[in-house]
């Protein structure tokens, strides 16, 4: 009788052994489990879609800092492109132009008012003239804030009769504004100024057509 009480005791004593392992298994893979969901969430969350030309690609977010050179030269390029792309069309000046002075401060919207004012945008028009602007380089200096920038690059104009090349070269300075619609890369052109603008060649649109045309 006393050897059957020690071998149920015995086996409730295997019971609890088993059930207290059972429960540290259970209790471990919870923790387990719990924290590779939020490892899973952190790294999901680092991650954005974009739809670029019916095409979803994967982008990571990354801080800022590590950024600033990259979007503080794209910024500027986009506001050249856009200020300096020019067609014989007053809607498609206009909107070109808009984009361009919604990422700038008045001294690019002074720089249009002379244009307009000289004639220049009127004489695009009704010479049926296109410019078109290639991005050399652009440089930013990130150690001092506001962050200076010159950008490098080469127009054509375009005329009916000739293409001229001309070199030209800005400066300025860049300072961090809210992000937008208008302005994705939150940075706004600060003092803008050409250092240079001048004809490098012309070139005879005519040349080597045939006699026939």
């Amino acid at each position: 009788m006393f050897s059957k009480a020690k071998d149920i005791e015995r086996a409730f004593g295997h019971i609890r052994i088993f059930t207290l392992l059972v429960v540290s298994a259970s209790f471990a893979f919870c923790c387990f489990a719990v924290y590779k969901s939020y490892q899973m969430t952190g790294a999901s969350a680092s991650r954005v879609y974009i739809l670029a030309d019916g095409k979803v690609l994967e982008a990571y977010a990354s801080d800022r800092r590590d950024n600033i050179p990259v979007e503080a030269r794209d910024h500027v390029a986009s506001f050249h492109r856009f200020f300096f792309t020019l067609d014989p069309d007053e809607k498609a000046i206009q909107a070109s132009v808009v984009k361009a002075l919604y990422l700038a401060d008045a001294s690019a919207k002074k720089q249009y008012d002379n244009l307009r004012e000289s004639g220049f945008y009127t004489s695009i028009i009704s010479g049926n003239i296109s410019q078109q602007i290639v991005i050399d380089s652009v440089a930013v200096d990130t150690k001092e804030y506001p962050y200076y920038f010159r950008c490098t690059a080469s127009q054509q104009i375009i005329r009916a009769t000739s293409i001229v090349t001309r070199s030209l070269v800005t400066e300025g300075y860049l300072r961090n504004v809210s992000r937008s619609d208008h302005n994705p890369h939150g940075f706004l052109i600060e003092r803008w100024m050409t250092l240079e603008n001048k004809d490098v060649s012309i070139r005879n649109r005519n040349a080597g057509l045939s006699p026939f045309f």
